[in-house]
């Protein structure tokens, strides 16, 4: 991982530490754009993703998606029914169909749940306009038209509607993320 942090182990310090305590913990690998779970050192499972369209970085409207050490701030959206749509972090009361996106084009559509990050790095993705939490950057559901690994969204993690439901349940508030340009494993 680049970034011109210093004794960060390219970026692997979160999720070891939690692989040794056994902890639950997510690594996101922008190059292969995939999202796996662990438990400790054990992969759980991995699934496809759309993150930022214009690639990796932290800053505020910059449309890419933040690197390094995150933790699940939020959680928001259980019990939802699929397709449920969210604006401002609030169900609208809408559920996604192509008609409802005819009326609507244009419209970053977020869906079913909502992990909504926190950058764990002071200077890096925590803090002024680098802060992944005030970017609003999240890990959620998209409609089913969207393409997984392509790097299409602006800046957040884009999911499967049933993998983001799947995902949802198997982590909590607090749960490490590592962000990474390319995961070694």
């Amino acid at each position: 991982m680049s970034g011109g942090r210093e004794g960060d182990g390219n970026g692997a310090r979160a999720p070891a530490e939690a692989a040794c305590r056994g902890g639950t913990h997510i690594v996101i690998d922008l190059a292969a754009q995939r999202l796996r779970l662990y438990q400790g050192r054990r992969l759980l499972d991995e699934y496809p993703v759309s993150t930022g369209a214009n690639g990796a970085g932290e800053w505020q409207g910059s449309g890419c998606t933040p690197r390094g050490r995150h933790v699940v701030r939020a959680m928001i959206g259980a019990g939802a029914a699929e397709n449920t749509v969210f604006v401002g972090r609030r169900p609208t009361g809408e559920r996604y169909s192509p008609a409802l996106a005819g009326r609507h084009p244009g419209r970053d559509w977020i869906l079913t749940r909502i992990l909504w990050l926190s950058g764990q790095e002071p200077g890096f993705n925590r803090g002024g306009r680098r802060d992944t939490l005030r970017r609003f950057i999240y890990i959620h559901g998209c409609p089913d038209s969207e393409p997984m690994g392509i790097p299409r969204s602006h800046g957040c993690i884009r999911m499967r509607n049933w993998d983001i439901i799947a995902l949802f349940e198997r982590v909590e508030k607090g749960t490490p993320v590592e962000i990474r340009e390319q995961a070694d494993g």
